[in-house]
């Protein structure tokens, strides 16, 4: 009886230290709401860049920091009812739209009227997709709005599971998002 005893802590210790499950798409997509944490690399005009992405989505609005190695804001980008509003290098600008502002300022834009949607591996709505899937169901391509969508890492096998890497092509563009952390509200 006393070695139960002893092994019962030791137990608790082993549950408390086991590793989060592992998130899954919403069965509602219409209102979701994710954060995750990440790494974003684009290709563009021959011009090559990287960060670490901090994003926070929710219906109504979007919380998008790039970051430097050593944490350091390379950009933010804010999107809402109101409009959207980018900081970088120091300076302010504002719009009404996000994917223009980010192609007057940078030059390239994420897609944010699909991005929300395609990152969790699903067409956005409202236009025609062509989606190839593997055997287990999950999604291997997904083709929107010009935009080619591979994904090339799932956090489990299972169809539902969340993506952790996927490349983004469109024209002369290219973006490699890895996910290290999602979290889905």
């Amino acid at each position: 009886m006393r070695a139960l005893f002893l092994l019962f802590p030791l137990l608790l210790v082993g549950c408390a230290s086991t590793p989060p499950a592992v998130a899954i798409r919403p069965l509602d997509a219409e209102h979701m709401a994710f954060a995750l944490n990440g790494r974003i690399a684009v290709k563009y005009d021959g011009e090559h860049s990287s960060s670490g992405m901090h994003w926070t989505h929710d219906a109504d609005a979007d919380d998008i920091l790039m970051l430097a190695p050593l944490g350091v804001t390379v950009a933010h980008l804010r999107r809402d009812a109101h409009g959207a509003m980018l900081e970088a290098s120091g300076k302010h600008y504002t719009a009404q739209d996000s994917d223009e502002l980010m192609q007057q300022v940078l030059g390239w834009h994420l897609p944010l009227s699909g991005l929300p949607y395609w990152v969790m591996a699903l067409p956005a709505p409202g236009t025609a997709a062509n989606v190839e899937r593997e055997a287990n169901g999950q999604v291997r391509v997904l083709r929107q709005d010009g935009w080619a969508i591979r994904y090339t890492a799932y956090a489990t096998p299972a169809a539902d599971s969340l993506p952790q890497r996927m490349t983004m092509q469109r024209e002369k563009l290219e973006i490699r998002l890895v996910v290290d952390e999602w979290q889905v509200k």
